[in-house]
């Protein structure tokens, strides 16, 4: 009993069911193998045991191809070798084949799990950086304990320069500045240029009160800007009495001419902040230092308090004659309550106010030195005002000034009305003979640790 192949690959049985039998087994082989294949393929540690249980299978075949040899050949065994090799060789067996190899190289793609922890480690990155921009603030000032007089003080410790005794609650908080720029560096007296306004006849009445109280902390910054040469005065400010040659009188021309010459020696200078205040202001000159902190010089800045309600609202004839005169609105901030100008600002200010010209600017709106500042700011350069409710002028009511909060105000001031009812500061000290500007008392009251201050 036989099954030879022919010539064209069709068999001839010489016994049915002796064929059928063999077809059985060779799609049985067939289909082990498969299942082989696949389960390599998704288990990588069962590999090498699934590979040779193929082997094994692939032996049995060659024996069993053998055993069909040997019957062959007693009976045309030469046809049924040649089935069962072509049976094993199939296109089809030597793909699986080279599948099954496949699977036995290591993969070069990471795993999951590799995946996994790398991407955790980045998040961990990521948040620690998150967590130390939040956590880290600025240094703004040190305060650093020091005995002075025998007590122990609290100090504003930035450089020598602003080195300045505080007294108890003298460190102020900064106030809220929704403007602000938050800068790397902080302001020291070297950065400023104060100028004080005044005139020949407040000398004796106003200057005093400055020199004795504020003006101690700043004695290199601060320069006063008159109209009469006085050398009393010019030794007591160590040679800081400027004389502008301006007019005396209070108008709107005399006021110019001096603002003009403060702007032009604030540019010569070379310093970042340009502030300027009134004779009859007290400056809060740490608090001064704290406020400029916040802003940028290297920016455009403007930071003042204006003493209406609104924007001034005026009528500028054009330059031609011909047209109707236009409206002009703007905001000013009041000289009387002193106002800061970066050095960034100034001198995009410089071609319309510089070198005298700021006079000329007054002349044609024929308005006073602080509205022809705002003018210039406000509406020739579109650079908005900054409001800073901590500058106080004797246009406000002092008395309702609240205590607890003093130490946050940058400046102070009074006036005298036609009753010789004084405008004045609410505050314990002095007495109002000996202190009726109440400078004194304030100094005292910020500072009650300094010499010549009665301990409270």
């Amino acid at each position: 009993m036989s099954c030879v192949l022919s010539s064209t690959g069709r068999k001839e049985e010489s016994h049915a069911g002796w064929c059928l039998s063999l077809r059985n087994d060779a799609r049985e082989r067939r289909r082990s193998i498969v299942e082989v294949s696949v389960e390599v393929e998704e288990e990588e540690e069962e590999e090498e045991g699934e590979v040779e249980v193929v082997g094994e299978e692939e032996e049995e075949e060659e024996e069993e191809g053998d055993g069909d040899e040997g019957e062959g050949g007693k009976g045309g065994g030469t046809g049924a070798g040649v089935a069962s090799s072509q049976a094993r060789y199939s296109p089809k067996y030597e793909v699986r084949k080279s599948h099954i190899v496949d699977a036995r190289m290591p993969r070069a793609l990471p795993t999951r799990r590799g995946l996994q922890a790398l991407a955790l480690v980045l998040a961990t990155a990521y948040v620690t950086i998150l967590l130390y921009q939040a956590v880290a603030p600025r240094q703004w000032i040190e305060e650093i304990s020091s005995e002075v007089n025998g007590r122990n003080e609290p100090l504003i410790e930035v450089s020598a320069s602003r080195r300045i005794v505080i007294g108890e609650g003298g460190s102020a908080m900064t106030p809220p500045l929704a403007t602000a720029t938050m800068v790397p560096f902080s302001t020291n007296l070297d950065d400023v240029f104060i100028s004080v306004k005044t005139t020949k006849h407040y000398h004796r009445s106003r200057l005093p009160a400055i020199i004795g109280t504020w003006f101690q902390f700043a004695k290199d910054q601060t320069w006063f800007f008159t109209d009469r040469e006085d050398p009393y005065f010019q030794n007591q400010t160590n040679g800081h009495m400027i004389d502008t040659k301006c007019s005396s009188s209070h108008n709107r021309r005399a006021l110019c001419c001096k603002m003009s010459v403060e702007f032009d020696r604030f540019l010569e200078s070379g310093r970042k902040w340009f502030c300027h205040f009134d004779d009859d202001n007290y400056v809060n000159v740490p608090r001064l230092l704290k406020l400029l902190d916040n802003y940028n010089p290297r920016e455009d800045w403007y930071l003042g308090r204006p003493s209406i309600p609104a924007p001034l609202e005026i009528i500028r004839q054009g330059p031609e004659p011909s047209k109707r005169p236009q409206k002009v609105r703007f905001w000013f901030a009041t000289g009387g309550a002193g106002f800061c100008i970066s050095r960034a600002l100034a001198l995009k200010m410089t071609p319309l106010a510089g070198g005298g010209k700021f006079i000329t600017v007054g002349d044609r709106i024929r308005l006073p030195d602080d509205v022809t500042m705002g003018y210039i700011i406000e509406y020739l350069l579109k650079k908005q005002l900054t409001v800073i409710e901590q500058f106080h002028s004797h246009l406000e009511p002092m008395k309702f000034l609240n205590k607890d909060t003093f130490h946050e105000q940058v400046s102070f001031s009074y006036s005298k009305g036609a009753r010789d009812e004084w405008n004045i500061l609410k505050i314990d000290g002095f007495d109002t003979k000996e202190d009726p500007r109440r400078f004194k008392s304030i100094h005292c009251h910020l500072f009650p640790h300094l010499p010549n201050c009665p301990h409270r």
